[in-house]
C-alpha cells in the first residue's frame, strides 16, 4: 500500500488589532511563516484607530489571499475577537496578538495538542522580553511569582489542565457552545471565556512548551496604567464568578488598604494620640521588603544593575496600582 499522508487540520487565526499600522505587516508576516503543513488563513478585526491600520490591512489582504479583514465597530478587544471568529472558516482557531512572537512549531503544537489531549483551548506560556531597562524591569516582574502571583501561563509549570493560558488555540465547537467571548469583560476575557469553557466541563490545556515572547510596557505611567485596570477587571470577575476568588488576588488590595490606613494614622498621631504613628510602620515595612526582595530576585536571575535596582519600583508599581484598581473598580 501507498503512503498514506495525514493532512494537518485547517486553521483559522483571529486577531484584534487597533493603532497597529507600523506593526501589522510584520505581525501578520510572523503568522503566515509559521512551518504549519495545512490550510492556514489570518482574520484581522480592525477597531477604529488614530493611524491608518485599516488600509494597511487591505493593502495586506491585497496582497495574501489567506488574509481577511473585517470592521471592529465597537473597538474593543472582545467584540473584535468575536467579529473575527464569525468570518473564519475553519474549525480550530488560534487568537494571536499583533505584538506576540510565535516559536515557528507554534501553530503545528497546539493542533496536535488539541487532538491528543481532547481538550477545547491549549496554550502556552507568555514569555515578557524588554528592550529596555524599564521594560526588562517590568517582564522580570510579570515572570516572578514576587510580581504577578502564581499562574502557570506567567511563571511556567507542569503539562496539564490549569484556570487558564496565554492566547490560546480553540475548538470551535466548544467555543460556539459558550457563546464566545463576553463583551462586557474588556479586560480579563480570556480567564473569563476559559472559566466558563470549564465550567461547561471542558478542558483547559496548558503546556510550557508553548512559550510565546511578549513586549511589555516601556515605561511607568502606561505600566501602572495597564495593572489599575487590570485589577479593577479582576475585581468584576469575581463579582460575577463568586467561585473564582483566589487569596492572591486580595492581596494586593489588602496591601493598599493597610498601607493607607498607617498612613492616615500617623498623619493623625499628632491629634489623637502618638501610638497611632506605630500605623507607619505598615508602609515603612512595605517599602523594606519591596526593596530587599526586588534586589533579591536580580541577583537571583543575575541582571545588571540598570535593571536590578528598578526592580522593586516595579514590583510596587505593580502591586499598589492593580491592589488600587481592584479597590476602586475601575474600568
Amino acid at each position: 500500500m501507498g503512503d498514506r499522508t495525514v493532512v494537518p487540520a485547517p486553521v483559522s487565526v483571529f486577531m484584534a488589532v487597533r493603532d497597529e499600522e507600523a506593526d501589522l505587516a510584520a505581525s501578520v508576516a510572523r503568522v503566515l511563516d509559521q512551518d504549519y503543513p495545512g490550510e492556514l488563513e489570518v482574520v484581522l478585526a480592525v477597531a477604529p484607530s488614530k493611524d491608518d491600520t485599516w488600509g494597511e490591512a487591505q493593502r495586506i489582504a491585497a496582497r495574501e489571499p489567506r488574509v481577511t479583514v473585517v470592521r471592529n465597530p465597537a473597538g474593543a478587544t472582545p467584540h473584535g475577537l468575536n467579529a473575527a471568529i464569525a468570518h473564519a472558516h475553519h474549525d480550530v482557531l488560534v487568537r494571536v496578538d499583533g505584538h506576540a512572537h510565535l516559536p515557528p512549531r507554534y501553530l503545528q503544537d497546539v493542533v496536535e495538542l488539541l487532538g491528543s489531549t481532547g481538550a477545547a483551548n491549549v496554550g502556552g506560556r507568555m514569555v515578557p522580553e524588554g528592550d529596555g531597562p524599564v521594560s526588562q524591569a517590568v517582564a522580570v516582574t510579570m515572570s516572578s511569582r514576587l510580581g504577578i502571583g502564581g499562574g502557570a501561563f506567567h511563571v511556567g509549570g507542569e503539562a496539564g489542565p490549569q484556570p487558564t493560558v496565554y492566547l490560546g488555540a480553540f475548538r470551535r465547537d466548544a467555543l460556539l457552545e459558550v457563546g464566545g467571548y463576553d463583551e462586557t469583560f474588556l479586560r480579563a476575557q480570556d480567564w473569563e471565556l476559559n472559566h466558563r469553557l470549564r465550567l461547561a466541563g471542558h478542558t483547559v490545556w496548558f503546556d510550557p512548551s508553548l512559550a510565546v515572547t511578549y513586549r511589555p510596557r516601556s515605561s511607568w505611567r502606561s505600566f501602572a496604567h495597564q495593572q489599575f485596570r487590570t485589577g479593577g477587571w479582576r475585581r468584576r470577575v469575581i463579582e460575577t464568578h463568586r467561585g473564582t476568588v483566589d487569596p492572591r488576588y486580595l492581596a494586593p488590595p489588602l496591601a493598599v488598604l493597610a498601607i493607607l490606613l498607617g498612613l492616615v494614622a500617623g498623619v493623625a498621631a499628632p491629634l489623637l494620640g502618638g501610638w497611632l504613628a506605630l500605623g507607619l510602620l505598615v508602609p515603612a515595612a512595605y517599602v523594606g521588603g519591596v526593596g530587599l526582595l526586588g534586589l533579591a530576585l536580580g541577583h537571583v536571575r543575575r541582571l545588571p544593575w540598570s535593571v536590578r535596582w528598578r526592580l522593586p519600583l516595579s514590583l510596587a508599581v505593580m502591586h499598589l496600582s492593580w491592589g488600587t484598581g481592584f479597590v476602586l473598580r475601575s474600568s
